[in-house]
């Protein structure tokens, strides 16, 4: 397991798996508006999945907005989109001029503090453009992200603060799962976005 200074936002993988950490992309005012915005207007709802038959509402909170009212589906659940509201569309545009790239999707999260965090996933869903640029973005307390490989379970580690910008792109979804790890030591939320590009239909 390895911790990078991702200052000068080198791939933090190997080959074609590629990952950049854009760390302050957003800085300490920007982050601090952005956050009390979201927290305050998304209509946060408590996830349900359903896993081995069993219906399962998480602790953590989260909210779907997409183009043309794309729907996310997972965990044999299905989220309908809500529009673009005015401040994730600001927040798109900032990550679009980063990327070059275009995203029509955002899953947003909310956790409330290190008592809720992701278990190891991909987001290698089938109505997500393959190999396509995912970027995850982040306000509120800093959280420790992980990555593992697939074949070796190789772990790259990286601490992800408020205001940062984390670029998932080429083969990283195929080769790689990553994880949000828990801590009782957090003691404040964090949320966090993931701009997606899924294919319309």
């Amino acid at each position: 397991m390895n911790l990078f200074d991702p200052d000068n936002h080198p791939n933090l993988l190997v080959g074609n798996s590629v990952v950049e950490l854009h760390s302050d992309f957003f800085n300490r005012d920007e982050s601090e508006r952005y956050f009390k915005a979201l927290l305050d207007q998304i209509p946060w709802e408590h996830d349900e999945v359903i896993l081995f038959g069993k219906r399962i509402v998480t602790a953590r909170k989260m909210a779907w907005y997409a183009s043309d009212a794309i729907p996310y589906s997972y965990s044999n659940t299905t989220k309908d989109a809500l529009p673009w509201n005015p401040i994730l569309s600001e927040i798109k545009a900032r990550i679009e001029s980063l990327t070059n790239e275009q995203f029509n999707a955002c899953l947003l999260n909310l956790y409330h503090d290190g008592t809720e965090g992701m278990g190891w996933h991909s987001d290698d869903e089938k109505s997500i453009v393959p190999r396509s640029t995912i970027v995850s973005v982040s306000f509120g307390a800093t959280r420790k992200f992980v990555f593992k490989n697939k074949k070796d379970a190789t772990q790259v580690a990286l601490m992800v603060a408020s205001g940062s910008v984390l670029l998932m792109k080429g083969d990283t979804q195929k080769e790689w799962n990553h994880a949000l790890m828990k801590s009782t030591k957090v003691k404040s939320p964090r949320i966090n976005l993931t701009f997606r590009q899924m294919i319309e239909k």
